[in-house]
C-alpha cells in the first residue's frame, strides 16, 4: 500500500525544557515517528496538542501551530497525519532541539 502525503507544517517542540526529550534524546534520529495527542486538562491552552515518542512525553505542538491538530484529533482524525523529526541539535537551547515535520497522508 502506498501513502500520498502532503505537506501541512513544521515546528519546533515546545516546552521541551520541562518534560522527557532528555531522557530518549539519544533514541531519536531524523525521521523518527512522533504521536500527537490532545492535552484537554492543560490550563495553558485550550488547543493544547501533546508530542510523544513512544511513551514519553517530550513537549507540544507550539500554540500558534496547534489549531489544525487540535481540530483534526478532536474529530478523531487522528490517522490522517503523520509527525517526524526533521532537525536534531543537543546544542541548541532545549526550545530549539529539535525541529518537526507534518504531513497529511492518505492511503491509496
Amino acid at each position: 500500500m502506498n501513502t500520498k502525503r502532503e505537506h501541512l507544517a513544521n515546528f519546533n517542540l515546545a516546552g521541551a525544557t520541562y518534560y522527557e526529550l532528555p531522557l530518549c534524546f539519544q533514541k531519536l534520529q531524523i525521521g523518527t515517528f512522533l504521536q500527537a495527542k490532545l492535552d484537554p486538562e492543560n490550563k495553558f491552552d485550550a488547543r493544547a496538542v501533546v508530542v510523544y515518542f513512544e511513551e514519553n512525553k517530550l513537549g507540544y505542538i507550539p500554540k500558534s501551530e496547534n489549531r489544525i491538530f487540535f481540530k483534526l484529533l478532536s474529530m478523531g482524525y487522528e490517522n490522517t497525519f503523520e509527525l517526524r523529526i526533521q532537525q536534531m541539535d543537543a546544542t541548541e537551547h532545549p526550545e530549539n532541539q529539535i525541529r518537526i515535520v507534518a504531513h497529511l497522508i492518505e492511503k491509496i
